[in-house]
């Protein structure tokens, strides 16, 4: 029997999608456009989050939307309708986008009349959490019906994100979902990170969650 060769490539993988990465962010420093990367579970309310900030923010900013699915265009539909660019990623059956799938995204925008863009990444808190985009933040939204647990099962989501909201508060009544113990669970990943309670159904957190989005492209863009 020949011999095998057991070739491992997934730090060269990681490695060469970190540097395109940091060209990436240059890249958006130098069109002074804030990338935001957003991630959560399928159904968390990433789109509806979207749709309440571009509705919000989009007399404020000028705003774009990269959409990411493995093959359907029906949130990158809901996004257009709300009156912004919006540009459709189909990532193939991958669970997760890299910077060089965003890198191809942004060049369907003229990163010179945006300020802000949107990236909606694919539903899931594992993939996602383990590529650098090029996003200048990372946000992740929790939803009360996935439990308070999701930091001790996936806490790379938790510690490579920037803020997290918590999303689908209304339903706080109807469960068992602790926000003390989330929060205790969550700082001990990621000391600094913010926790921002919402409701994209009530508007409950809304306005914590676009102060803090707008201080951030404030200072990026240099307003």
């Amino acid at each position: 029997m020949s011999e095998i060769r057991l070739i491992e490539i997934r730090e060269d993988i990681l490695s060469d999608n970190r540097e395109l990465a940091s060209l990436l962010r240059s890249r958006l420093k130098k069109h002074k456009t804030y990338l935001l990367n957003l991630m959560s579970s399928p159904g968390a309310g990433k789109t509806s989050l979207i749709l309440k900030t571009v509705e919000r923010l989009k007399n404020r900013f000028s705003i774009g939307v990269l959409e990411a699915d493995i093959d359907s265009i029906v949130d990158a539909e809901k996004v257009a309708a709300s009156g912004v660019q919006a540009v459709q990623l189909r990532t193939g059956g991958f669970c997760h986008l890299d910077a060089g799938m965003v890198a191809a995204g942004l060049d369907a925008f003229d990163l010179d009349a945006l300020d802000l863009i949107i990236i909606e990444n694919v539903g899931n808190l594992v993939c996602p959490a383990e590529f650098d985009t090029g996003a200048i933040h990372n946000a992740m939204i929790l939803s009360v019906p996935e439990g308070d647990d999701k930091p001790l099962k996936y806490p790379l989501m938790f510690s490579v994100s920037q803020v997290l909201l918590v999303n689908k508060t209304d339903y706080l009544s109807l469960s068992d979902f602790d926000m003390r113990l989330l929060k205790e669970r969550v700082l001990r990943l990621n000391a600094t990170m913010p926790v921002i309670p919402v409701s994209c159904r009530t508007g409950e957190g809304i306005d914590a969650w676009i102060s803090w989005l707008e201080g951030k492209v404030s200072e990026f863009i240099g307003q």
